[in-house]
């Protein structure tokens, strides 16, 4: 069973608002037990118990634990696509780039578990995602690579080789995430506080920005 407490419910308004509030409370409970027991612990079962409905009430919305899985790892790719929208109306790397630190790291604080089901599941090799990955993360790459390459070629940073930048934007990003709990053993065994979070963020965009030549 997940250590965390079971999901707070909300108030469900008019009927029609059921179906959404429902849905909500197994994905996020979802996110929990995958981040957890990865998706061959997990059951739903456990998801159930920790969302506090009925077990039916999952098969209804999801007939399968791969079909709720699927859902968990679309829903913080989605995340992720949306951060990363600052690329594209970007004057240059200062902006996009530094938007795109903000935004991801703000991700690894606010939705850690999502993102360690990312981690879990490439890590074994993305047994149940691997499609997800030869398709749309293969295409969204792809996008920023270019624009990355744009900035390159007018002379708006050092030429880096873009899709290494990008692996290692993911890697110190998501780290906050993936491993949450050793930076709170590090930071005297409790979360970083709002201005920690923010000297963080200061601190990964200086880097990155001054080595790539535009900070």
């Amino acid at each position: 069973m997940p250590r965390t407490a079971q999901i707070t419910r909300l108030k469900p308004g008019k009927r029609t608002d059921i179906r959404r509030e429902n849905e909500s409370l197994i994905r996020r409970a979802a996110e929990k037990v995958f981040a957890e027991a990865g998706f061959g612990g997990a059951t739903m079962q456990l998801i159930a118990d920790l969302a506090g409905l009925p077990k039916a009430n999952l098969h209804y919305y999801f007939p399968t634990k791969e079909a709720l899985y699927r859902r968990v790892v679309q829903d913080i790719f989605e995340i992720w696509l949306n951060a990363a929208a600052c690329f594209d109306n970007a004057k240059g790397p200062v902006d996009g780039i530094g938007a795109y630190i903000d935004a991801k790291m703000e991700i690894s604080r606010r939705h850690p578990d999502g993102s360690k089901v990312w981690a879990s599941e490439v890590m074994h090799g993305a047994p149940v995602i691997q499609d997800y990955l030869e398709t749309t993360l293969r295409d969204w790459t792809d996008g920023r690579i270019a624009v990355i390459q744009t900035w390159i070629d007018s002379g708006k940073m050092a030429p880096v080789n873009p899709r290494h930048l990008l692996y290692m934007l993911w890697a110190t990003t998501q780290h906050y995430a993936d491993f949450g709990h050793q930076i709170e053993t590090l930071n005297d065994g409790g979360p970083l506080t709002d201005q920690q979070w923010r000297e963080a963020k200061e601190s990964v965009k200086a880097v990155i920005l001054r080595g790539i030549g535009a900070g």
